[in-house]
């Protein structure tokens, strides 16, 4: 009988220990092969269209354009991509942010290994993953008639959102994202008049409190 075919794993994080420490788990593991490491958004699309695997495990937060960007350009080269969101953060708006780029699951980096494993099992069978705490969290943020400022914007204005907060500037923004300057500039506009936040610390502070980025 032959033996059944390892599953693929591209792990993208920007800490090459936290890689190194996840590969361990993974390959320790019946069944999981890790094909190929990234640490960046751009490197982890490079790396998908190298190495075709078969999930794709993922941070968030990265420097640079972030796991959001990365989620987005991977679902366009293949809208069948598994992709599962990797994260030390797991608020209800970036979890949603999360899905709506592409996503097919969320787990935190709180969450026990075991979680982590269950939840590539369960992307690659085609079913929605969640950690324990993030299922929680939404079912929490569902209940609450209150609509949240993030709720407000969209995917990508999220994501200039974050590296408005991480200190970039318009034009790394625009490199990052491979959009124009006056592109961006127009996004920053447009998160100010939809939160009703006039200066950029005040966004700075929305950004942090909703888990997009640390200072």
């Amino acid at each position: 009988m032959a033996e059944p075919t390892a599953i693929s794993i591209l792990l993208v994080d920007d800490h090459p220990v936290v890689r190194q420490g996840y590969r361990r788990v993974l390959e320790s593991q019946d069944g999981f092969r890790v094909i190929a490491e990234a640490d960046s958004a751009a490197a982890a699309y490079a790396a998908f269209k190298v190495h075709a695997p078969d999930v794709v495990v993922l941070d968030i937060s990265m420097k640079g354009a972030s796991g959001l960007e990365a989620i987005r350009n991977i679902r366009a080269r293949d809208n069948r991509a598994c992709i599962l969101v990797f994260s030390m953060h797991g608020e209800a708006p970036l979890v949603k942010a999360a899905f709506a780029a592409g996503a097919s699951g969320f787990v935190t980096k709180s969450s026990e290994p075991s979680a982590l494993v269950r939840a590539i099992r369960m992307v690659i069978s085609g079913e929605r993953a969640l950690s324990d705490d993030v299922a929680h969290v939404l079912a929490a943020d569902s209940l609450d008639p209150m609509q949240t400022v993030l709720d407000r914007l969209g995917e990508r204005e999220i994501e200039i959102l974050r590296q408005l907060a991480s200190g970039l500037t318009t034009e790394q923004i625009a490199t990052n994202l491979h959009l124009s300057v006056k592109t961006v500039q127009n996004y920053h506009y447009l998160v100010k008049a939809k939160t009703g936040l006039q200066t950029d610390a005040q966004l700075v502070r929305l950004a942090v409190t909703s888990g997009l980025t640390d200072l």
